[in-house]
């Protein structure tokens, strides 16, 4: 069974464009892309890694640094990202899909293992660890059959379902598919964590995290970062006004998130216009 790991990563990115280009540790030469990749090369169950990045001018970029990294890398569709993991994937001639994101440079490989482990085990179609939601946000980990992921790909239909790779197999059509998922253990629980990097405020955070973490271990693990978080609590005041972004069902879950948003920034009278527009539709 040949276990690829695709990364998707490009630069340009709404909240915070070339994000996987910045350096961390802060003052080093090294991105958060690179760290991301030299994180997954420590799983034993990885086979082979592809960055699956965009045809986009730009994200030559990215390129650069896969070749630098000696991983694989694969260019396809900026907005269909199941097409660009499907088509990565294929070429790696991959039995089995891990997808890591480019913003998340504090992936584990230990719960990269952990989580090929169950799927092979549970003899599953899809296993995550992040839709019953116990580790940290940054953390994620999806695992998929190819043969799921060709199926995907050739029946998804809705936007979102291209634009977010797996939603075909863990919402649209998840009764048809054994689903499996992953539990963090105790001491690796943090769903109220969020190290991921979409803005700003997330950026300084991780930042923050490996000027605690980087020189004792380069490649620290989801239960150094939980117990920094408890010894150190005000880290999460960083970011905590930050929002994971959501696919939403309809125009009134989009609306109850919209309001959320609003009322962290502490903007009241828009959410209550907001509000009083929900109740008439």
């Amino acid at each position: 069974m040949r276990v690829c790991s695709v990364i998707q990563a490009r630069l340009s990115s709404s909240r915070l464009p070339a994000k996987v280009l910045k350096h961390l540790p802060f003052n080093s030469d090294i991105t958060v892309l690179q760290q991301v990749i030299r994180r997954v090369k420590r799983s034993k169950s990885v086979d082979d890694i592809v960055v699956a990045t965009t045809n986009e001018p730009e994200d030559l970029k990215i390129v650069d640094i896969a070749e630098a990294e000696l991983v694989r890398w694969f260019r396809g569709s900026k907005e269909d990202l199941l097409e660009r993991y499907y088509f990565a994937a294929k070429e790696s001639k991959a039995d089995v899909v891990v997808r890591i994101t480019s913003d998340c440079p504090c992936i584990d490989s230990y719960i990269i293992d952990r989580m090929v482990d169950k799927h092979i085990q549970d003899d599953a179609d899809y296993t995550s660890n992040c839709h019953i939601r116990t580790f940290p946000h940054g953390i994620d980990v999806q695992v998929a059959n190819i043969s799921v992921v060709e199926e995907a790909y050739l029946k998804a239909n809705k936007k979102y379902e291209r634009e977010h790779v797996f939603p075909y197999i863990y919402e649209t059509c998840k009764d048809r598919f054994k689903i499996s998922h992953l539990l963090a253990e105790e001491d690796e629980r943090g769903e109220d964590i969020r190290i991921t990097i979409d803005t700003l405020e997330d950026y300084i955070l991780v930042c923050t995290v490996f000027d605690y973490l980087y020189d004792r271990d380069n490649f620290f693990g989801c239960k150094d970062i939980v117990t920094l978080f408890k010894n150190k609590p005000w880290l999460k005041y960083i970011n905590q006004k930050i929002v994971q972004k959501k696919n939403f069902e309809d125009l009134e879950e989009e609306l109850k998130e919209a309001i959320k948003i609003l009322e962290l920034q502490e903007l009241y009278r828009s959410s209550e216009i907001l509000k009083r527009f929900r109740v008439k539709i």
